[in-house]
C-alpha cells in the first residue's frame, strides 16, 4: 500500500517521476530507484533538515510504502552519507575535468570556481552545504571530511600557480582558498530554486565579486 500522505499536505513538493513506473533493466532498474531515493532524501533535508526529515517523509514523497526503501537503503545516516558523498564526488569530478580541460591557472581557477558554485545549487551539493557533516557518524565524517579536504587543495594549487604565473596578485594560498570555497559554498544556504536568478546568473555574479571586488577603482589621469 503506498504512503501518500505527506506528499498531499505539501502542495509545493515537487513532482518526482518515480521510478516504480517503469520497467528497464532490472540492475538499471534498482539504480535507478536507489537513486531517486537519495534525490528525494536530498531535497527534503535541504527542506526540513536532516533531524525533521524522516523515512516516512521520504516514502510519502515517492508514494511508495516505508518498508519499500530498506531494499535500496538501511537507514537514514546511509542516505544521509550518500548524498554528501555524491555532492563532494560531483565537485571533485568537476574540479578534475577542469585541471585536464588545461590552460592557464587563472582559467583552471575560474572554471573551478563556476563548477563548485553550480553544483551547491543543485540537491545533492546543497545538502553537503546545508545539512554538513557533522550529523555523519565519526568514520564516515573522517572520510568525507579526506574528500573536503581534496577540494581545498585543489583551490590552494590553483591560487598559488596563479601568483606564480602573475595572473592573481600575491597572496596567501590558504587564506585565499578558504575565502573563495566559503563564499561559494554559502550559495548553497541561500540558493532558492525558481526565483530570481538562475544558478548560472549566480555564479557569474558572485564569481565577479569575489575576482573584481566591491571597491570602485579611481583612474588617475595621465
Amino acid at each position: 500500500m503506498t504512503n501518500t500522505s505527506a506528499a498531499n499536505k505539501n502542495p509545493r513538493a515537487p513532482a518526482v517521476k518515480s521510478p516504480w513506473a517503469v520497467v528497464p533493466d532490472r540492475e538499471q532498474q534498482r539504480e535507478a530507484k536507489r537513486h531517486a531515493v537519495l534525490s528525494t532524501a536530498a531535497q527534503l533535508f535541504n527542506e526540513r533538515g536532516f533531524h525533521a526529515t524522516s523515512l516516512d517523509d521520504i516514502a510519502a514523497r515517492l508514494q511508495v510504502s516505508k518498508p519499500t526503501l530498506y531494499y535500496y537503503v538501511k537507514n537514514k545516516d546511509e542516505i544521509l552519507i550518500e548524498c554528501v558523498r555524491q555532492g563532494l564526488q560531483m565537485t571533485i569530478d568537476g574540479i578534475e575535468a577542469s585541471r585536464q580541460a588545461g590552460g592557464k591557472a587563472i582559467d583552471q581557477l575560474m572554471a573551478c570556481m563556476r563548477v563548485y558554485a553550480h553544483i551547491v545549487t543543485q540537491d545533492f551539493g546543497m545538502c553537503l552545504i546545508r545539512v554538513g557533516d557533522e550529523e555523519l557518524p565519526a568514520e564516515s565524517r573522517k572520510e568525507l571530511r579526506r574528500l573536503k579536504s581534496a577540494i581545498d587543495h585543489e583551490f590552494r594549487r590553483l591560487v598559488a600557480a596563479g601568483v606564480e604565473e602573475g595572473s592573481l596578485q600575491p597572496c596567501d594560498p590558504k587564506m585565499t582558498a578558504f575565502v573563495i570555497a566559503g563564499a561559494l559554498s554559502w550559495i548553497g544556504r541561500w540558493y532558492q530554486s525558481g526565483g530570481e536568478y538562475t544558478p548560472e546568473q549566480v555564479a557569474d555574479q558572485c564569481i565577479a565579486t569575489l575576482c573584481d571586488g566591491v571597491l570602485r577603482r579611481t583612474v588617475v589621469a595621465a
